[in-house]
């Protein structure tokens, strides 16, 4: 079975700094795979290449077995973003912002707006609609983003974090409506460092660093009787440090 996305030796570079160095991934249909690494290890860029918003160096990327840089139009029919930094208008309305999209995706003015609203509905952002997008929170901002991502019902999302900045009871949430986009056979691929997070939406994840795979396969393979986090400082190991720097918080107050 063709795979919902694949990367076959992915790289990119910026000048001397090697962010992504022959990624390879394999995600599942249907799945939920988690991206996962150190800052800097090379998570965006990735999830930008996968995107068609950064053109690789080398390699390639599929999104059911359409080449993304060979066909980007039919590629990009089939996928919802949540980049980072988010990619909104402004000076549009929430309502505004999904109308506009779903229209420049020809979903058709009345479908267009019944699933906004619904959306607006199910994330909390219905009295909010008629705002200015720059006048949202971060969290709500982020949620808005999902909705546009989500509008079109692409066949696969790329999450860039999600959930940050969103309160607990927003993330249950889109923890929920995620869960529903994926029994109906969508799959999304999602970057966070919330590991909480991850171990409870994930069943696949990749751990990298410095843009490369250490490990990859299903959550429970990888930490076994242990959690994802421990599983994940496990694998990229822990930062050395040296305790005598910090000396001076010893001192009294």
């Amino acid at each position: 079975m063709v795979s919902a996305l694949s990367t076959r030796d992915l790289a990119k570079a910026f000048g001397s700094n090697v962010a992504v160095a022959g990624l390879n991934l394999e995600v599942p249909r249907a799945s939920c795979f988690g991206l996962i690494g150190p800052n800097g290890s090379g998570k965006t860029t990735t999830m930008r290449m996968c995107a068609g918003l950064l053109r690789p160096d080398r390699g390639g990327v599929l999104v059911d077995g359409i080449d993304v840089w060979a066909d980007p139009v039919e590629a990009r029919r089939r996928v919802g973003v949540v980049p980072d930094p988010l990619l909104l208008f402004e000076r549009l309305t929430g309502i505004e912002q999904l109308v506009h999209i779903g229209l420049l995706r020809n979903l058709g003015r009345i479908e267009t707006e019944t699933r906004s609203r619904g959306l607006l509905e199910v994330l909390g952002l219905r009295e909010a609609a008629d705002e200015a997008i720059g006048d949202y929170s971060h969290g709500m901002r982020k949620k808005l983003s999902l909705a546009t991502a989500l509008l079109h019902r692409p066949a696969l999302l790329l999450l860039d974090e999600p959930f940050e900045g969103v309160d607990p009871v927003s993330a249950m949430t889109v923890r929920q409506v995620l869960d529903r986009y994926r029994e109906a056979g969508g799959t999304v691929v999602v970057s966070s460092h919330v590991m909480e997070v991850l171990q409870k939406v994930c069943d696949h994840v990749a751990i990298i660093r410095r843009g490369e795979v250490l490990a990859a396969g299903a959550v429970e393979e990888l930490s076994g009787n242990s959690t994802l986090e421990d599983a994940f400082i496990s694998i990229v190991g822990e930062a050395p440090t040296d305790a005598a720097l910090l000396d001076w918080l010893d001192a009294p107050a």
